[in-house]
């Protein structure tokens, strides 16, 4: 990989014409990834995360904060300086589910675009899932194996059946890492009958996926979020397998939070400061599908906002 392409723009060095970006705002973290498109496989250039959290501040009429719009904002103006100089065909920006919910959504487009420079589109659940699981095909080995992924966000929650590079049914609930964060772990504190209520309360609504997405129509659960990478990169700090998550993995964290008491006391192996406010909430949403959809092994896939870049 040629260093001048990690450069940024500001150093009137000419962009590279075959590079591709995408840019997911999504509930709890803003994403971009650039990347180059050759014979169908995407070559990862560059990736940048900011945890701006939008999802958290959406107040009780369902409108994004000054807060909340003035993170953001500030986010893609540094991802805007790196984008100087690209093709608006060559970018594409997403919104999810928090600005599918705001109701003052059009009023942060608006100024989304102009820090930007470039587009901003709030897509569906149902695209969101098909992106996902399109991004998350292309890291996969191909095979004839049914696939359920899911991607536990910060406001919603995906759940796409496939196989190859097809995605037969989707579905998004409105339950994320970062909403049941703040609703059941809001003090911070964690207690056993917060976990039970938010387990409990998770569960209900995974429920309602109906019949069609039992493990009887899958052979393989993959997981590919942030909280799914979070959860994994603890696990294997404390003996488990790489990019693989068991019940009693999940059983075994819920354990070390209770111990920990409070978010703020949590001093865990591989756990990101910025994941620690949501990740009980984040915890607990797992326990529920995996209890939900009888899964016993979820094993952790890469690349799914790789699809932005040529869908």
């Amino acid at each position: 990989m040629r260093t001048e392409l990690m450069e940024n723009n500001t150093n009137n060095m000419p962009v590279d014409k075959s590079l591709l970006a995408a840019i997911d705002l999504g509930s709890n973290s803003f994403r971009l990834e650039i990347g180059r498109l050759d014979s169908g496989h995407i070559e990862r250039v560059e990736y940048l995360k900011e945890a701006v959290r939008q999802g958290g501040d959406l107040d009780e009429d369902h409108n994004l904060s000054g807060d909340a719009i003035e993170r953001g904002l500030r986010c893609l103006a540094r991802f805007g300086e790196r984008l100087q100089g690209f093709d608006v065909s060559h970018v594409r920006a997403v919104a999810t589910q928090t600005l599918r919910e705001a109701n003052n959504r059009d009023v942060f487009i608006k100024l989304a675009k102009k820090t930007l420079g470039f587009d901003v589109e709030v897509i569906s659940g149902a695209e969101e899932a098909r992106l996902i699981y399109q991004g998350v095909s292309r890291f996969l080995p191909q095979s004839n194996e049914k696939r359920l992924v899911i991607d536990i966000g910060g406001r919603s929650t995906e759940f796409i059946l496939g196989q190859g590079f097809t995605s037969h049914h989707t579905a998004s609930l409105h339950v994320g890492s970062v909403a049941w964060s703040q609703k059941h772990f809001g003090t911070g504190e964690l207690t056993e009958k917060a976990f039970t209520r938010a387990e409990i309360a998770a569960e209900s609504i995974f429920d309602t996926l109906g019949h069609q997405y039992s493990n009887k129509y899958w052979d393989i659960a993959y997981g590919a979020s942030g909280t799914v990478g979070a959860i994994a990169d603890v696990l294997v700090q404390y003996g488990r397998p790489v990019n693989t998550i068991t019940k009693e993995g999940l059983l075994w964290l819920r354990e070390e939070l209770l111990r920990a008491k409070h978010t703020d006391k949590l001093r865990l192996l591989g756990l990101k400061e910025d994941r620690k406010p949501v990740i009980a909430g984040g915890l607990a949403i797992m326990m529920g599908v995996f209890d939900a959809l009888n899964i016993e092994t979820l094993h952790v896939a890469s690349g799914a906002p790789q699809a932005w870049l040529v869908i």
